[in-house]
């Protein structure tokens, strides 16, 4: 039974809700008026690909500091100080773009400055629902986590769309306000005392106090083994091993968003405004499902749910990658961000569900790699096929990629295929 007494009436989850919204929006008008930028300078596919690298980057080169400092340290404070930096890469985004550049290596420079503070804002909030909430009361949390994000799906498309189209510098101006309200939004957030239920650190591991935030130096080959702790940890179980490891070679080959600015202007034949609003699709069909989800969680039949999810993605992906009509491909964003919904939900319950609370944040580090590679490298992925084999059919290719990791999975990972129900 849910604990009534948590509510959106707690300042704490609201102010988290807040901060994810702003967060999420501000860097999808960024990354909306960049893919339309890059493309309009360039009109090369590869170039959305090393975009999309540049922001993998950090998040995979830090993935063993990151998750350490999110578990070490206060995580609302890692949270608030990352969006900070993320903030200093909007302001320099909206200063080059305002000189009417016609070079992208800066962009790409900014963009490496940008990935640095998300690699580790993103372990440390995502890490911060199960912290706050009793496990009883994480999929009413992470369902509305959830909606605040898909929201900010909606919003974020529109509105890099037409800032962009309005001056080319509005969205990265309008992407460092949303960035410091989220930054300075995290102060407002506070986390019980749960140091006593860190129950299995190692003699020579410091106990960690989540409230204060600090722990005892360690060792060097102490803090070492903590960093691989997350990596460790997933590898030695298959059931997350299998749901993280999904979702990333599943967005890894059929990450079409990447190729929507080829895909909205070669072949739909729209311009910025109709960009933003095929970008959106995405989170309108996200966001249906996750509302959705939130009145009726998925309690049942949990595996069976994500791998049916994942096909669907997949199917999806292939229609938007063969058509050229601008209503079907609308159609098929909202179907498949519905579909990926759905995954998102199964996987941001179940990881910190198995994940005891001293590894959260060095698994979730982990995680966020799986999520950026998925997203970010699998952009790259994009943009090398794209560049050989057009939009649509790297599109194509990467939905019947995905149908077939999907039925891969199915046999490979029974433990997967036969969840019913999240853990206690």
């Amino acid at each position: 039974m849910r604990d009534e007494r948590v509510s959106l009436g707690d300042r704490s989850i609201l102010a988290l809700l807040v901060s994810i919204f702003t967060s999420t929006a501000g860097a999808l008008v960024c990354t909306t008026a960049l893919g339309k930028q890059v493309y309009d300078m360039t009109h090369e596919p590869l170039q959305l690909g090393l975009l999309g690298l540049a922001e993998f980057a950090p998040s995979a080169l830090l993935v063993l500091v990151s998750g350490a400092v999110a578990d070490r340290f206060s995580r609302t404070r890692v949270s608030a100080v990352s969006a900070f930096l993320e903030v200093f890469a909007g302001v320099g985004l909206a200063l080059y773009a305002a000189t009417h550049p016609h070079r992208v290596l800066p962009i790409y420079g900014l963009v490496l400055v940008f990935g640095v503070g998300r690699a580790f804002y993103a372990p440390a909030n995502r890490a911060l629902p199960a912290d706050m909430v009793p496990a009883e009361d994480l999929p009413w949390l992470t369902a509305r986590r959830g909606a605040a994000w898909q929201s900010a799906i909606i919003i974020g498309p529109i509105l890099g769309g037409f800032l962009y189209a309005a001056k080319i510098d509005l969205p990265y101006i309008v992407m460092a306000a949303l960035l410091a309200v989220a930054s300075i939004s995290m102060f407002f957030v506070t986390v019980p005392d749960q140091s006593s239920i860190v129950p299995d650190a190692a003699p020579d591991e410091p106990a960690v106090d989540p409230g204060a935030g600090h722990a005892q130096p360690a060792p060097p080959r102490a803090r070492l083994r903590d960093a691989f702790e997350g990596l460790r940890f997933i590898r030695t179980n298959p059931l997350l091993l299998s749901a993280i490891s999904l979702d990333l070679f599943a967005v890894l080959f059929g990450g079409a968003v990447a190729l929507l600015p080829a895909i909205a202007t070669d072949r739909l034949h729209v311009g910025a405004v109709g960009f933003g609003w095929l970008r959106a699709a995405g989170g309108m069909g996200a966001a249906a499902v996750t509302l959705f989800i939130t009145r009726r969680p998925i309690t049942k039949n949990v595996g069976r749910s994500l791998l049916i999810a994942v096909s669907i993605f997949g199917a999806f992906t292939i229609l938007l990658g063969v058509t050229r009509v601008y209503a079907i491909a609308f159609l098929a964003m909202v179907v498949l961000s519905g579909a990926d919904a759905i995954s998102v939900f199964v996987r941001s319950t179940l990881v910190p569900l198995i994940t005891p609370f001293d590894k959260r944040g060095r698994v979730l580090a982990v995680e966020s790699v799986f999520i950026g590679a998925s997203n970010e490298l699998g952009a790259f992925e994009s943009g090398v096929t794209g560049q050989l084999l057009g939009s649509a059919g790297a599109v194509v290719l990467g939905g019947v990629a995905t149908l077939a990791v999907a039925g891969t999975y199915v046999f490979a990972f029974p433990a997967l295929r036969n969840l019913d129900r999240f853990p206690e």
